[in-house]
């Protein structure tokens, strides 16, 4: 069982360094600071994100705030090596070596200026990971108080069984949204439910305000009508139908525009009927359900 509670949304923070956003220091502040005062206190990184450089960032915004820690939950991950400046890499590739597991969370706890996780993912599976090994690094880091919950990161139901028959598995981090449903229907959220393991959704707005196909286009009108029905911005209506999901689904969003941001947690508020629950995903299939 969980032994931290995470805001029902989580904002995700992999567009806020060099990536994308490029934010100062105090920008980043700033934006810890909207979100929590918006009552999204979990804060999902990865090592990788920025070239391995926006947790060092966010670290600096974190230490400047003057927040307590008590107040936020930090999410990261580890695994992926990238080809890039300060990494002996010459190919990008995973590493969960226990020695590899134990040094990256010391590394992000360093740059993110905080004594422990309140979660530690794998960040993708790798074919070479050795279950035993990913289990001994997490034991001992659990003991040090150095994180708190362990889970994974796009791993499929056997992966996630192979990491499970060794140590507890709180959370899985997928790619689902209304335009990416396949965790919904490929038994991955009944495996999960059926492990007392939570999904998280990364991007789940989907390629609804990215991609101009026929399936977007789809999604636009009837949430178009919807918005209409409900008082609701379309944003906050695809993440009310991602929270409606039995599994209990975490959403991360990962925008850094403030008046988005106060509207996140509305999605929680929001109760879709069930038949506009299944509207949306019918549009997205091109089909009503069989």
């Amino acid at each position: 069982m969980s032994k931290t509670k995470l805001s029902p949304i989580v904002a995700g923070v992999m567009n806020w360094g060099i990536w994308d956003k490029k934010l100062n220091t105090k920008e980043m502040e700033n934006m810890i600071n909207v979100c929590l005062e918006n009552k999204i206190s979990t804060f999902d990184h990865a090592d990788i994100y920025g070239d391995y450089t926006t947790e060092t960032d966010f670290g600096k915004a974190f230490a400047s705030s003057n927040i307590a820690r008590e107040k936020m939950q930090l999410i990261s991950k580890c695994g992926i090596q990238m080809v890039t400046e300060g990494r002996k890499n010459n190919i990008k590739h995973y590493e969960y070596s226990k020695e590899y597991i134990i040094w990256s969370v010391e590394n992000s706890l360093k740059n993110l200026q905080t004594d422990y996780l309140d979660v530690l993912l794998l960040h993708r599976p790798s074919p070479l990971m050795h279950a035993d090994e990913i289990a001994e690094a997490v034991l001992k880091l659990k003991s040090e108080g150095k994180i708190i919950d362990f889970g994974l990161s796009n791993f499929t139901s056997s992966q996630t069984e192979l990491i499970l028959q060794k140590t507890e598995v709180l959370y899985n981090q997928v790619q689902f949204s209304a335009t990416n449903f396949e965790p919904m229907v490929d038994g991955s959220f009944d495996y999960m439910q059926a492990n007392t393991i939570r999904p998280m959704s990364w991007n789940p707005l989907g390629s609804v305000f990215r991609e101009d196909i026929p399936q977007t286009r789809r999604l636009k009108k009837l949430l178009a009508t919807l918005v209409s029905k409900y008082h609701f911005g379309s944003d906050t209506i695809l993440l009310s139908w991602i929270l409606k999901h039995p599994a209990q689904v975490i959403p991360i969003a990962g925008t850094v525009n403030v008046a988005r941001i106060q509207s996140l947690m509305k999605a929680v508020e929001l109760e879709l009927d069930q038949e506009d629950w299944f509207a949306i995903w019918s549009a997205s299939m091109g089909s009503d359900v069989a």
